[in-house]
C-alpha cells in the first residue's frame, strides 16, 4: 500500500494546484471513461496516452502529480483504493472502463482487469500495432472488484499497465490508435449483443 489509503487521506496532507490536480471531462454522451488514476509526475506519460485515447468523444479523468521529480510517487494511491469521487462518478456511469497506469520493464503492456472480452479486443489490437502483450501471469492482474477500472456500470473493466520507454512521446499516438480500435470494436460489439 501507499503512503495514502484514500483520496481523502491525501487532500488532508496534500496542496490542490501545488502537489497535485485534477483534469476531467465528461462526455455524457459516451459509454467510456478513460482514467489515468496516476498521472501527472506519478507515473510520466499516462495522462497523456489518457488523453489521447479520450480525445474528443470520450470521458476522461487524470489525477495529477505536481511535485517536483522524486517526490510524486508518495501521491500513488493503490488501485483498489482510489477513490476520488469525480473518478468514481465518471466511472460509475459507463459500460466500458479502461485505466492508464505505468510500470516497471521495457518495451511491454501488461493488460489486466475483470473484462476478460475487453482485455482479449485489447491485446489483439495492440499486438496487431507491433506491442508485446503481456495478458496473463503478470504482477498486474487488475482483478480487484474494487480496482478502479472495475467500478463501472458493467462492475468489470480493463487496465494498461505500459512501461516507461513505451510511454515516451514517439509512441503515444500508436498506443492511443490501438486503444481506440480496441475500444471501437469491443462498443460495437456490446451494443450488437443488448
Amino acid at each position: 500500500m501507499g503512503k495514502y489509503a484514500s483520496f481523502a487521506d491525501l487532500a488532508e496532507h496534500e496542496t490542490y494546484g501545488l502537489d497535485f490536480c485534477v483534469r476531467h471531462c465528461d462526455r455524457p454522451g459516451s459509454p467510456v471513461a478513460i482514467l489515468a488514476p496516476h498521472g501527472g509526475l506519478i507515473e510520466a506519460g499516462t495522462s497523456e496516452i489518457a488523453g489521447l485515447i479520450a480525445s474528443d468523444d470520450h470521458s476522461l479523468f487524470c489525477f495529477e502529480g505536481l511535485k517536483g521529480r522524486g517526490r510524486n510517487r508518495e501521491l500513488h494511491i493503490t488501485s483498489h483504493r482510489f477513490d476520488h469521487p469525480v473518478c468514481l462518478a465518471l466511472a460509475a456511469g459507463r459500460e466500458i472502463v479502461l485505466s492508464v497506469h505505468g510500470c516497471m520493464g521495457h518495451a511491454q503492456i501488461f493488460l489486466g482487469g475483470l473484462d476478460v472480452q475487453f482485455t482479449h479486443r485489447l491485446a489483439h489490437e495492440f499486438g496487431a500495432a507491433g506491442f508485446d502483450v503481456v495478458s496473463d501471469g503478470h504482477r498486474y492482474p487488475g482483478r480487484h472488484p474494487m480496482n478502479i477500472c472495475n467500478r463501472g456500470l458493467r462492475g468489470k473493466g480493463a487496465q494498461l499497465e505500459i512501461t516507461y520507454d513505451l510511454r515516451a512521446p514517439r509512441h503515444r499516438h500508436s498506443l492511443a490508435a490501438a486503444a481506440r480500435a480496441a475500444i471501437a470494436a469491443f462498443s460495437g460489439s456490446l451494443r450488437r449483443s443488448a
